[in-house]
């Protein structure tokens, strides 16, 4: 079988990935970031959640405003796996959004684009799960 290299070239630039900086959204995007538990949303993407886009101080997990929080400061990467599977079930299950996943886990809570990209396998086809350009194989 030969690999029909525009087509995979095509493919490959129709895809999106999530901006570096998100300072707007439309009404139907959300953008998702790393958060702690007790929702103390002091810094990095949890401050411009809570600061932008409607993130609740006090909230540590799901939908809040315009911004989903995936708890990402309390152990390791397979602590962080069943809150990543509960944001990919809540986006398949709301179509009619669009989701940025910002780099979750990779600032702050100190882990590394190829410790964290795995647990996002599942949302590489979902049409409304836009995730970072290194989490993408």
């Amino acid at each position: 079988m030969r690999c029909n290299m525009s087509f995979i070239f095509q493919l490959a630039m129709e895809k999106k990935y999530t901006p570096n900086f998100i300072t707007e959204l439309q009404p139907n995007e959300v953008f998702v970031f790393g958060s702690n538990l007790d929702g103390f949303h002091g810094g990095g993407a949890a401050r411009v959640a809570r600061n932008k886009f409607g993130a609740v101080w006090g909230q540590g997990v799901g939908l809040q405003g315009q911004s989903y929080a995936i708890p990402t400061m309390q152990g390791g990467v397979d602590t962080i796996k069943p809150y990543v599977d509960e944001f990919i079930r809540f986006a398949k299950a709301h179509p009619e959004l669009t989701f940025y996943v910002t780099r979750i886990g990779c600032g702050i809570a100190g882990f590394k684009d190829h410790e964290i990209a795995p647990l996002f396998t599942e949302a590489l086809h979902e049409p409304n799960i836009i995730l970072p350009r290194e989490f993408v194989p």
